[in-house]
């Protein structure tokens, strides 16, 4: 990552979000497929689609790779993580990027549309405790169309199996191990390089003012989630996809 008198390089910082990222959870790009596989499937391939909590656009990218007719709005709150995205998308118009936050009751003022084809997010949503992750998602089945979808990619923690998040707790654990001793940098050590980028700097120091050094939520399992997703209003919810890790929750408007 190099900032020099044309700029920054916004396309290392994406990559290097991306490594930070997959030394947590190596299969999310399956993950990713799997999220577009179904947003194809229940709405097209020009969809207009709300990146929320969208963090440096990692979706939105992946998204309009797959299908250059979409559109994205992307939502967060982070500034650092929206300066990458801002730089990453300057000049394309399929994209628009909103500063909100998602516990504020009038976060939805600022979108550009009424409604989207389809609401994506990943990894993001575990620092709501309930009753704000609740609020959100009735907010959410207002502005997913009839017929479109939302997608949460998650820690959904299933307490009913101990012994199996355990052993699954102990490899994933042993290969961070060794993939740190080859060098990965882990989320501290990611922040602690981006403080020291002259553009990034600012609003890293920002981000941190906002959040603290770690976002305290709730991780209930994928059944709460898609209880409480019907009970706001979606007609179905359930996983499509599960690693030993994240489930892809999906929820038919």
């Amino acid at each position: 990552m190099t900032t020099s008198e044309t700029g920054t390089d916004w396309a290392a910082w994406q990559e290097s979000w991306d490594r930070q990222q997959e030394w947590y959870m190596p299969d999310r790009e399956e993950r990713f497929r799997v999220m577009l596989d179904m947003v194809e499937a229940f709405v097209g391939t020009a969809p207009r689609v709300l990146d929320l909590a969208c963090g440096t656009g990692t979706i939105t990218a992946r998204l309009l790779a797959r299908f250059p007719e979409a559109t994205s709005t992307g939502v967060d709150l982070d500034p650092a993580l929206l300066a990458i995205a801002r730089g990453t998308f300057a000049g394309d118009d399929r994209v628009t990027l909103v500063e909100a936050d998602l516990k504020d009751p009038e976060w939805t003022a600022a979108l550009p549309y009424a409604d989207y084809d389809a609401v994506l997010t990943a990894t993001a949503l575990h620092w709501l405790h309930t009753e704000p992750l609740a609020a959100l998602y009735g907010q959410l089945a207002g502005l997913v169309r009839e017929g479109g979808v939302f997608m949460n990619a998650d820690h959904m923690t299933d307490e009913s199996t101990p012994r199996i998040n355990a052993a699954e707790r102990a490899q994933r654990h042993a290969l961070m191990d060794r993939a740190k001793r080859e060098g990965a940098l882990d989320w501290a050590q990611w922040w602690q390089v981006a403080a020291q980028d002259p553009v990034l700097a600012g609003p890293t120091a920002r981000r941190f003012e906002i959040y603290g050094e770690h976002a305290e939520g709730d991780t209930p399992s994928a059944a709460s989630h898609a209880a409480v997703l019907r009970e706001k209003g979606f007609a179905e919810a359930r996983p499509v996809w599960c690693s030993p890790s994240d489930t892809l929750l999906l929820a038919l408007r």
